[in-house]
């Protein structure tokens, strides 16, 4: 239960800034990291998808993780994202990359393949059989092109120990009542769509991990927080001011759009890897206009 208290609240999926050249920024990655525990966020979760890891060599990743883990210097949990839609390549994945410091994987159902229901569990259980560290499952069809089924997502919580809990962004609401409805005592249920957070967790969901708070750690972490003490009236409040930001981050892109938030406020520069490309000049005014408002 010690490791699902730890990730209750706001983890960050944190971006991988890049220089002109295309390297990775690992100066802008300190700063990024820095800012968000200085904003009070529960804990980190690099190399997800808003850190542009299908563009990412392994050697980077290896790379991005040690760094993450000597800047971090235990302030924070931190959460690894492995995925794949190739089982046994993700499997030697979690054998060879540096995981000791980690405090658990998430890891995301396999995409393009669209395996089956039982295809999904039989991957979860091999790769939890082989974890060195917890597993969080992350449901997120809109990128792997299946749904993970609430009975699927329960069978696996009620028949795998080492699979503590799931990052649930289906955006499917009866589906995510139906999780916490049946799910056992412990399993972590947090929610993927920031948009959603606030009445997720007013239904039973123990936080998100988001992609809005590398641009607003605490106006976002502060929410989620009152949501956790069900002060809704001043979670929505909060959430209100911060809506048109959930529109700009993602009408293009992620993560080109909370990319450009991020840019405006001087932490990164506003780069991105091919095939992805920073917003369209329009919507890039739109966030300028956003911030100075704010």
């Amino acid at each position: 239960m010690f490791i699902q208290q730890q990730l209750r609240g706001t983890g960050v999926a944190l971006v991988t800034p890049f220089t002109s050249n295309n390297t990775i920024d690992f100066t802008a990655l300190g700063k990024v990291i820095d800012a968000m525990i200085n904003g009070g966020v529960e804990y980190l979760v690099t190399l997800g998808t808003t850190g542009e890891t299908p563009v990412l060599t392994n050697p980077e990743k290896k790379d991005i993780l040690e760094f993450t883990y000597e800047k971090v210097d235990g302030r924070v949990p931190v959460v690894v994202g492995i995925g794949g839609n190739d089982t046994a390549d993700l499997i030697h994945d979690l054998a060879h990359f540096p995981l000791e410091k980690a405090a658990a994987i998430l890891s995301a159902s396999p995409y393009y393949n669209k395996p089956s229901q039982e295809g999904i569990y039989q991957h979860y259980k091999m790769v939890a059989a082989e974890s060195p560290k917890p597993i969080l499952l992350y449901n997120v069809p809109g990128r792997t092109g299946r749904n993970m089924a609430a009975a699927t997502t329960l069978r696996l919580a009620n028949d795998i120990d080492n699979i503590i809990g799931i990052k649930e962004a289906s955006g499917d609401m009866a589906q995510c009542m139906q999780i916490l409805r049946d799910k056992p005592a412990g399993f972590l249920v947090v929610s993927g769509d920031d948009l959603l957070a606030l009445p997720q967790i007013a239904c039973g969901m123990e936080g998100v991990i988001s992609v809005a708070a590398n641009a607003f750690p605490k106006t976002f972490g502060d929410m989620v927080r009152h949501c956790l003490l069900q002060n809704f009236a001043a979670a929505k409040q909060l959430n209100d001011g911060l809506i048109d930001a959930y529109d700009l981050m993602f009408v293009e892109n992620n993560p080109a759009g909370v990319k450009a938030f991020m840019a405006e406020q001087g932490l990164i520069g506003n780069y991105l890897r091919m095939p992805n490309v920073p917003l369209s000049k329009s919507v890039h005014d739109q966030i300028r206009k956003y911030l100075l408002v704010k």
